[in-house]
């Protein structure tokens, strides 16, 4: 006989309330805080190397949202996405070098600036798409590593910019295990900023400008104001993530921040899935990850004889640029909705089981 107090097997959501949670049961809930709670003990019982994995996962994952939001959920397309990133990085510093502005109120303000550049260089936006947004987005890339490189009052030049440490009550937080708080409050926080925005008015304004502009125009949306809002919003995430990456650092150079910076922001969030909140970390994770399995694959290979001992670490560089691109076709053939979809669908096998068909 089965128990009516037995948790019916299936999906039984019969509001917009409960379609539209941030968390479908409580336990996972619960699960997330937990989670949040293991790490703030990581610093205790991990290494710097496992610290560094985890801030690179941050701040590049912050940045990787604010494009997600912008191309996943708008349905816009931006080439320029690393411009920004460094934008922010500069900017972060340049306010506290300048003008003694305190490096953790700098970040934000970095992140506005940021927000605001953005806007300027997404303004083609509200009149063209496709193709030629996107040479439009490449054109911002070259002008803003035009602008680095030229405005030595604001990044220093060929010279680069020195970015201090985040300062807090009288305490310089200048280690791995220090900075590992600040970038995992930065981390919470703006992912749970961006999936609070997707739930807004707003986000359901970007996602009908996404499915279908005419029909979003019919029902009164904006169709200008929101795609240029979708670029300032992205640009805003970027700027946090690159000011968070600068004062990691401790140093900002405009090398860092090329058109392949750009491309990697892109794969971030094509293999962690368009469109999804939780992919664009996913799909952080795994291009932060992938270089480090990349090396332990090349130091095996070089291990058994395969490899001359001089050429690893040509074909180590070799292997770290070709990887991003062979993943993106990989995944564009056969996971085109990424990660979060995969993760998705190994939800929906056990909360169906035994009846997963």
């Amino acid at each position: 006989m089965i128990s009516l107090s037995m948790r019916p097997c299936g999906d039984f959501r019969t509001s917009y309330k409960a379609d539209n949670q941030i968390f479908e049961t409580s336990t996972i809930r619960w699960l997330v805080v937990a989670t949040i709670i293991a790490l703030c003990f990581a610093p205790l019982v991990l290494d710097a190397y496992f610290l560094t994995l985890f801030i690179q996962v941050a701040y590049l994952g912050i940045a990787a949202l604010g494009l997600n939001i912008l191309v996943g959920f708008t349905g816009q397309i931006s080439l320029g996405h690393g411009a920004f990133f460094g934008f922010g990085a500069f900017a972060s510093a340049w306010l506290n070098n300048e003008f003694g502005i305190p490096v953790w109120l700098a970040i934000p303000l970095a992140g506005w600036l940021t927000m605001v550049v953005g806007m300027i260089f997404g303004s083609p936006a509200a009149r063209i798409k496709g193709l030629y947004l996107a040479i439009a987005t490449l054109a911002a890339q070259f002008i803003i590593e035009d602008f680095f490189a030229r405005a030595g009052w604001f990044s220093g030049g060929s010279y680069g910019a020195a970015a201090e440490p985040v300062s807090l009550f009288g305490y310089t937080l200048d280690s791995d295990q220090s900075f590992f708080y600040i970038a995992l409050f930065a981390l919470v926080f703006m992912y749970l900023w961006g999936t609070n925005l997707m739930r807004s008015r707003d986000g359901r304004a970007f996602v009908a400008v996404r499915d279908h502009y005419l029909s979003a125009e019919i029902m009164g949306i904006n169709l200008n104001w929101y795609r240029l809002l979708s670029f300032g919003i992205s640009s805003f995430f970027a700027g946090i993530g690159g000011a968070l990456y600068g004062h990691y650092l401790g140093y900002v150079s405009a090398e860092g921040f090329t058109l392949m910076m750009s491309i990697q922001f892109l794969a971030m969030i094509i293999i962690g899935g368009l469109g999804s909140v939780f992919g664009a970390l996913l799909g952080t994770i795994f291009i932060v990850l992938l270089p480090e399995v990349l090396e332990s694959v090349v130091a095996l290979i070089a291990g058994t004889g395969l490899l001359p001992a001089g050429s690893v670490a040509e074909s180590m560089a070799y292997f770290k640029e070709m990887a991003v691109g062979l993943v993106i076709i990989l995944f564009l053939v056969f996971e085109p909705q990424g990660l979060a979809h995969r993760w998705r669908q190994i939800k929906a096998y056990w909360k169906f089981y035994p009846f997963a068909y």
